[in-house]
């Protein structure tokens, strides 16, 4: 049966990495790869425009866990679980694109790489340009060359997980908790970062699937 359409689901920081597994791990597994083959090379082949702005959208109408459920549980370097983690951090963006902007903007002045050009966004950035960001990754995704979206979302990761840490940096001495939280985000970020630069290399070797 086809799932109901509900409200998009709030992704909290315990739900980042932790997606409840099906009954059958075997059956997970083919179908989190079949799916994930099947719509990104269909669409590659012929990206028409509404096509690739309904999938880039979708999570907006769907919620993040309709994606989960085919995706989030499988390995990291594999295309499902390559293609989840650039939805999922669209979604973290969307959640909370002020707070995001402000690391993001924290990282690229404290960190001195080329993270700022691969993620190729807009200077000053603010929550609109955040924004923006994370619907162009993603269609990159669908439009353009699967690893170069990998490796923009990989360096947004990095940028926004070093000006997470500064903000916490900054909280450690009056605010213990908040600097714990943030601390904890920015290794998840750093992790999703390293997924997402193993999964783009592997694309380019032709071994990503």
């Amino acid at each position: 049966m086809p799932r109901d359409h509900h409200r998009p689901v709030h992704f909290t920081d315990q739900e980042f990495a932790a997606i409840q597994g099906g009954d059958d791990p075997a059956v997970v597994n083919r179908v989190a790869h079949e799916t994930a083959n099947a719509l990104l090379h269909r669409v590659r082949q012929d990206p028409d425009p509404a096509v690739v702005e309904r999938l880039v959208t979708y999570t907006d109408v769907h919620g993040i866990d309709a994606i989960a459920e085919l995706w989030a549980r499988v390995g990291a370097h594999t295309l499902p679980g390559a293609l989840w983690r650039i939805y999922l951090v669209r979604t973290v963006i969307r959640q909370n694109p002020e707070e995001i902007a402000y690391f993001f903007q924290r990282g690229t002045e404290r960190i001195g790489t080329i993270d700022q050009a691969v993620a190729g966004a807009e200077q000053p950035t603010g929550p609109a340009e955040i924004l923006t960001l994370a619907d162009r990754i993603l269609h990159g995704l669908y439009t353009g060359d699967l690893a170069v979206a990998l490796d923009r979302g990989a360096a947004f990761c990095r940028l926004t997980a070093a000006g997470a840490t500064s903000v916490a940096d900054d909280a450690d001495l009056t605010a213990d908790d908040r600097s714990s939280e943030l601390t904890r985000r920015a290794l998840r970020l750093t992790e999703l970062a390293a997924d997402l630069t193993e999964a783009a290399a592997l694309w380019r070797r032709d071994s990503l699937d």
